[in-house]
């Protein structure tokens, strides 16, 4: 029997899934990328590390969603490239008519050359909107979205503002939050 150390992780799967509910109900699937030298975008989209992609199958060909990459083919100002993302490096799906979709937790940030892992100072805030990199110049600004937790400021719905405990135990399980109000949420800023 598999424990739950030893299985796959479940992010290809879900990312799948809520490109096919995307997909069956007419939506347009969009990935959030954090960027980093295993993602193969145009860089010259990328803003604050992360770069947004429409993964229609209008937009792409040769899709490919699999356990460890998202492969396809897209045009950039009418130039075709080959866009490679690590599954580990998205961050988020969600449909860009209604925002609805899933966030994944960010990966660990990138160690520096002593081997320790980088401030974030040097990797930037934690939290950056994520630019829809389909819409709009370099002068517009477009679509934000924002990963919104419930321990931030601002209203999260009939979510309850849940505080974290100071001290872990090591032998209980995490419990999951009252209300759902610490999970991120994706809150789109016109």
């Amino acid at each position: 029997m598999i424990n739950a150390l030893e299985s796959s992780s479940t992010r290809p799967y879900l990312i799948r899934a809520l490109y096919e509910w995307c997909t069956d109900n007419g939506f347009t699937p969009y990935v959030a990328v954090q960027v980093d030298d295993s993602v193969q975008v145009p860089r010259e989209y990328v803003k604050n590390g992360e770069i947004v992609l429409n993964i229609s199958f209008d937009a792409t060909s040769s899709l490919k969603l699999g356990n460890d990459f998202i492969e396809f083919k897209a045009r950039f100002a009418g130039s075709a490239r080959e866009i490679s993302v690590p599954v580990g490096r998205v961050i988020a799906i969600y449909a860009r008519e209604n925002g609805q979709g899933m966030a994944f937790p960010a990966p660990a940030p990138a160690s520096t050359e002593g081997g320790e892992p980088a401030s974030p100072t040097a990797t930037g805030p934690a939290r950056m909107p994520l630019r829809d990199a389909s819409r709009g110049t370099e002068g517009d600004a477009g679509k934000v979205v924002h990963l919104v937790t419930g321990e931030e400021g601002g209203s999260m719905g009939d979510a309850a503002d849940v505080g974290t405990p100071t001290e872990d135990p090591v032998d209980e399980p995490p419990r999951p939050p009252a209300g759902g109000g610490s999970r991120p949420s994706l809150k789109r800023v016109k």
